[in-house]
């Protein structure tokens, strides 16, 4: 049977596709280390599991559940956004929980876009920003993140764009993969900007508690709720990525649209999942302080792993993700990823599957042991 013309536009996802490959070679026998997926290895918090549990015995725990999920929930986003990013948000109106942000991507664009419009996409950014635009039958259109500028939009190359077709702009700070942290001025410059061209800015955002100093929000700037949502997840802060937890915030009439794409898809988020999500967004400091300290340890060792492939890592990033430019002389970046991972069975990620401006860069995940991270060193000095 033909399937949908749509499905012209996009390709089965890199990982996907990679990691059938890392499977087969583990199934015949070789010990692969993948440090190519930013899933975490950490456990949640015990207080976590326990609601989880307690939760089963709940009369309603196996019912269908509301499409805009259990106000205790939502007050515990808003909760959480005051305590940790000082951003006041209604639980009613201004917060629309999500089984994944991933989920957000696709519900946002089916809400507001239509074949034919365009969508700005950072160049390096997460590849499902484009891919979901695709199968909307609308138009990606890159904008460039180079190093040389910090990882940060070029203002002057923006304001030579034709944007009379742009509906969304889709932001990504701290970034992935290149580990930039928030710039507060240039949030403040890009609200000003989209409030002048009537663009939706949203900013994706589940790393602002990995290895940064403070946590940020694109919601806590003035105006931004004027023009603004955001995205955000407990899978990386809380070690949460299988239970499928996010949330989108701000704008109360966008969240109001993207309701109406939501409800037509989902029956409602598992009673359990949601009572673990409140008990989640309860942690202290200490929390995040404990995961750092983890990450931390890692993060210095993996450095010396990529000293040792001849990589140079940006300075100064933030997340579970270390951003690497590959020595002058070496080949393009999926071809350098292939030579390590056969030869010494050590997944890493080209920087190619992030967008063009990702020639020349490999990636590193930090959710791996320090013990693994070392017998990766130990394969390389072989």
């Amino acid at each position: 049977m033909k399937t949908a013309t749509r499905l012209q536009s996009v390709k089965e996802y890199y990982f996907s596709r990679k990691l059938r490959e890392v499977a087969a070679m583990i199934k015949e026998g070789k010990p692969v280390i993948n440090m190519g997926i930013g899933s975490p290895d950490l456990e949640p918090h015990p207080e976590v599991v326990r609601a989880l549990n307690e939760a089963m015995q709940h009369p309603k725990a196996n019912m269908y559940q509301s499409y805009q999920g259990l106000p205790e929930l939502r007050k515990a986003i808003s909760d959480f956004y005051k305590t940790h990013y000082e951003v006041t948000l209604d639980p009613n109106s201004e917060i629309l929980p999500l089984m994944g942000s991933k989920e957000g991507i696709m519900h946002l664009s089916m809400a507001y876009l239509n074949p034919g419009d365009q969508v700005l996409i950072p160049n390096p950014g997460y590849p499902t920003y484009a891919s979901v635009t695709r199968l909307m039958e609308a138009e990606a259109v890159l904008y460039d993140l180079k190093a040389t500028h910090g990882w940060q939009p070029d203002f002057e190359a923006l304001e030579t764009l034709d944007t009379s077709k742009v509906k969304i702009m889709w932001l990504n700070y701290p970034h992935m993969p290149t580990g930039t942290d928030v710039s507060l001025a240039t949030f403040d410059r890009l609200i000003g900007w989209a409030k002048e061209r009537d663009i939706l800015l949203v900013n994706d955002n589940p790393y602002s508690f990995v290895l940064t100093e403070k946590p940020q929000s694109l919601l806590s700037r003035p105006g931004a709720k004027d023009v603004a949502v955001e995205l955000n997840s407990l899978s990386k802060s809380f070690n949460m990525a299988g239970w499928r937890v996010g949330m989108l915030s701000g704008k109360a009439d966008v969240l109001q649209e993207t309701l109406k794409v939501k409800s037509n898809m989902d029956s409602g988020m598992f009673f359990g999942v949601q009572q673990g999500a409140i008990a989640a967004l309860k942690m202290t400091p200490d929390w995040f302080a404990e995961l750092n300290s983890i990450y931390k340890k890692r993060s210095a060792l993996m450095r010396v792993l990529a000293q040792k492939l001849g990589a140079s890592v940006v300075p100064n990033s933030v997340g579970l993700f270390l951003w690497a430019k590959l020595p002058e002389d070496a080949p393009d970046a999926e071809t350098f990823i292939d030579t390590v991972l056969h030869h010494s069975n050590i997944f890493i990620t080209p920087g190619t599957i992030f967008g063009s401006q990702g020639e020349g860069y490999i990636r590193f995940s930090l959710c791996v042991s320090e013990a693994t991270i070392e017998e990766a060193i130990k394969r390389i000095e072989l």
